[in-house]
């Protein structure tokens, strides 16, 4: 199968290869995803856990992957094939399309997040050191509005990452197929993988300082009604003046290798399903 084939693949489809996708590239680079976030805890690298409990939070990573991926590329793949845009603004088809998809996704995907990274750098100390603990604990002392902390600026950064992301990752996609098979639509899931890759690792480099403040943000155990709690923003001003521009890139590299292998990963064992899954679609 063309990895941009006429043959768009069915909801069905996109559910079940973006459910596999997810959950394949979350397991597979978590322990990269828990050193990128104990390098951004605002207590530092050594307290926030270290090299330590390295797999810390895995289960609600377990819980919340295939969901999460399964509902963005069905709803991405949904409106990049019926959106009325013509062909000529495609790159704005699929920006839309990511977006809605990114924002679907987070309302699974912010509440499992915010227990990962609460458990990877041991917020809850010995009160929780599972998971299911530390949801337990966070539903005790926060209620359903904890487990959407953050998700503003989760958001805030899932939009700009997949505006870049997912553009690239179809026009390099297109411009690949064209230079090896004089083509738009003939790459093999692998080849598809390379641009995925590519794509996400450009898009991870340059929205690190939003990923940065939404970590800030879901490890902050203060009460959210406190005046002294930032918005948004103006935290991101506060962490640039009082911790200079280097606080912003913390996490950078593991988060740009992380997100580049894993947008090989991701896309690539999603293109690989479906091309399973629709052999017939191979041109």
């Amino acid at each position: 199968m063309s990895s941009d084939s006429t043959h768009a693949p069915s909801f069905t489809q996109s559910l079940a290869a973006g459910g596999l996708a997810g959950t394949s590239v979350d397991l597979l680079f978590f322990p990269i995803d828990a050193i990128k976030t104990r390098l951004q805890s605002d207590v530092g690298f050594a307290r926030a856990g270290g090299f330590k409990g390295i797999y810390k939070g895995v289960g609600s990573v377990i819980v919340g992957s295939a969901p999460g991926a399964a509902l963005f590329f069905s709803t991405y793949n949904t409106l990049k094939n019926n959106l009325p845009t013509p062909p000529h603004l495609a790159p704005l088809n699929h920006m839309i399309s990511a977006s809605v998809g990114e924002v679907a996704a987070c309302l699974i995907r912010v509440p499992t997040e915010v227990i990962k990274t609460r458990s990877q750098t041991s917020s809850y100390g010995a009160l929780a050191d599972s998971s299911f603990k530390a949801a337990r604990l966070l539903w005790k002392t926060e209620g359903l509005s904890g487990f959407y902390r953050g998700f503003g600026i989760t958001v805030m950064r899932e939009i700009p990452f997949t505006s870049l992301q997912f553009p690239l990752y179809e026009l390099f996609k297109r411009r690949f197929s064209l230079y090896l098979y004089a083509k738009p639509a003939a790459l093999q899931p692998y080849e598809a993988a390379l641009c995925g890759s590519v794509a996400g690792g450009i898009a991870a480099a340059l929205t690190t300082p939003l990923d940065v403040l939404k970590t800030r943000i879901m490890l902050d155990l203060r009460d959210t009604s406190h005046p002294s709690y930032l918005a948004p923003l103006p935290r991101l001003r506060h962490i640039y003046a009082s911790e200079g521009a280097r606080a912003l890139c913390a996490g950078i590299v593991p988060r740009t290798l992380w997100i580049s292998a894993g947008g090989a990963v991701f896309l690539g064992m999603y293109e690989w399903t479906i091309e399973f899954m629709h052999p017939a679609g191979r041109q």
